[in-house]
């Protein structure tokens, strides 16, 4: 385990909250993500699925939780299955949790080993009526990897299908968008190793620097500082390329005159930062980078500024859409007959501003969210405007991490460096260091 322990208490509120919702006499059953194959005997880095890490602090693979609040039987409430070690799990693989520590992390009182889960299972089907499932609803049409979660679904629906069966996302997707305490800590301790690792890719940067020297070095602070590493594929794009929306390829040789976009965050106990800042290979912004750069960071401010509860995701855009226009009419990127002639579906803005300005973050950095309900308390999301100008090979985008609360925007990200001065002084004193010109 790379961070601290977790207070127990946080999962136990969070499968409390979870339980309040289930209608009468139903389990709920939750699985770990599958194991990935990679090639040969090799596999992809494992990562706990979000909502079972939610519900009980648990990372080993192979774990399942079985929650029946209204179980005839007291001690049977909530269940923990985990795997049981081996002497060969032991050599090759290390040690796997015993009963003692899955339940330490999770605060739950009956674990029982995995290969017990289909008999047990069986017993309290006889005394449920119904049975809530989970499934990643935040899949396209066209994933195609049917979960362990699913794969269960259609075996119990084959083998009870007296039963009635009911989605655990609708309430999960509630109650995963409001941050405890705790979860804010998490996010905020992901958030300064973040910064950490942007402060090294500052002293680090110089004409002639790959991409790919920038993220080891993001990578390598990550990790000296107890993160898992980035919580999802870092951009480190420079010239043309910035005005690549997920450009991750990050191969390409930084230029003199050009800038960076970096769209980055560590993952710290599971919990996700994202941020996004751009800056000048040569540690000097050129006067139309500038230009565009104070332009961005004046409607990150003004966006952050009404991001408040109340607020709607999809009016929180049609403001932002309004701002951007007149700012790409300051920059000669548009003219005002393009805004009255403009297609509502299609606004002339959007030609230099593609995507939404904000996502909620969590445990997945586009964490589970409904985009129809209004800004609470509690919440966490990013305000990241950009402009992409194709025919000047330059984009910038700025991004920053909120917390909802009832006495305004907290910016959880505001002691990384943004402001255009800040950032060339900072690159600037390291000048000689890296040997930049």
């Amino acid at each position: 385990m790379q961070h601290l322990a977790i207070d127990p208490s946080l999962f136990v509120q969070n499968r409390q909250r979870f339980a309040r919702q289930l209608k009468p006499d139903s389990l709920a059953i939750f699985h770990s993500n599958d194991v990935m194959p990679r090639n040969g005997d090799q596999h992809f880095p494992y990562r706990q699925h979000s909502d079972l890490f939610y519900l009980t602090g648990i990372k080993q693979k192979g774990s399942i939780l079985v929650l029946f609040p209204n179980s005839p039987k007291g001690d049977l409430k909530e269940i923990l299955f985990i795997l049981k070690e081996t002497e060969h799990s032991r050599i090759w693989d290390g040690e796997n949790l015993s009963k003692a520590d899955a339940s330490a992390i999770s605060a739950i009182e009956k674990v029982y080993w995995v290969h017990q889960f289909q008999n047990v299972l069986h017993d309290l089907m006889k005394q449920c009526k119904r049975v809530y499932l989970n499934g990643n609803e935040s899949q396209g049409v066209d994933d195609e990897v049917l979960t362990r979660d699913l794969r269960l679904g259609n075996e119990l629906m084959k083998r009870y299908p007296m039963h009635k069966y009911h989605r655990s996302q609708p309430i999960l997707r509630n109650l995963r968008m409001i941050k405890g305490g705790g979860e804010i800590e998490l996010i905020s301790r992901a958030i300064d190793i973040t910064k950490l690792g942007f402060d090294r890719v500052l002293a680090g940067t110089y004409p002639g620097v790959w991409e790919y020297q920038l993220e080891a070095m993001m990578t390598g602070t990550f990790l000296h500082e107890g993160a898992q590493g980035h919580a999802y594929e870092p951009i480190v794009a420079s010239g043309a390329s910035a005005c690549i929306l997920h450009y991750v390829t990050n191969r390409r040789r930084c230029l003199s005159g050009d800038v960076i976009l970096l769209d980055f965050g560590a993952e710290y106990a599971n919990y996700s930062a994202d941020i996004s800042r751009t800056i000048p290979v040569n540690g000097r912004f050129s006067t139309r980078q500038a230009q565009v750069y104070r332009a961005v960071q004046k409607v990150l401010l003004e966006t952050r500024d009404m991001m408040v509860p109340g607020m709607l995701l999809e009016d929180l855009n049609q403001e932002v859409g309004k701002m951007m226009s007149h700012a790409l009419v300051d920059l000669g990127l548009l003219d005002k007959k393009d805004l009255e002639v403009s297609d509502a579906k299609k606004p002339a803005y959007r030609q230099y501003f593609m995507h939404g300005i904000a996502h909620h973050i969590g445990l997945d950095v586009h964490d589970l969210s409904d985009r129809f309900s209004p800004f609470q308390a509690g919440m966490v999301l990013t305000c990241e405007p950009g402009i992409y100008i194709h025919e000047e090979d330059l984009g910038i985008r700025l991004e920053n991490n909120i917390l909802i609360t009832d006495e305004g925007p907290v910016d959880l990200s505001a002691d990384i460096p943004i402001e255009l001065e800040e950032i060339e002084t900072l690159m600037q004193e390291s000048e000689l260091s890296v040997g930049r010109s």
